[in-house]
């Protein structure tokens, strides 16, 4: 069975860090490329960041860049986002995602995990 099981999600002040995990199971996690998505209550999901089998392609939403970065272990079959600088609006469900473009208009591509949620209070 596939299985994506996201943990690290917690609730912080504006300012502060998390990093959280992806632990992978179920298949070949060095070959497949991965992202995280995150859902804000009443809204629809939006791709975060998204990095290609070896980690040598980087991808990050713009209102990302530079506070979040994306990582794997391969040799763990696990996933990270370190999320730095937390913002209120960065509170959200996060789920990360067996595809580099988990999104298709409002369809899901690949296997997506439960999600953790984040939240950020002021």
């Amino acid at each position: 069975e596939v299985r994506l099981v996201e943990s690290g999600g917690d609730l912080v002040q504006p300012g502060d860090s998390l990093r959280l995990s992806c632990a992978a199971s179920g298949f070949t996690f060095k070959t497949y490329d991965m992202s995280w998505v995150r859902q804000a209550p009443g809204k629809e999901p939006e791709w975060v960041a998204a990095i290609n089998s070896h980690g040598a392609q980087i991808r990050y939403k713009e209102s990302v860049k530079g506070r979040f970065a994306i990582s794997r272990d391969n040799a763990k079959d696990t996933l990270y986002l370190q999320m730095n600088d937390l913002k209120p609006e960065d509170t959200a469900v996060y789920f990360c995602a067996n595809s580099f473009i988990p999104l298709a208009g409002r369809s899901r591509i690949g296997v997506w995990g439960q999600g953790t949620q984040v939240t950020v209070y002021s």
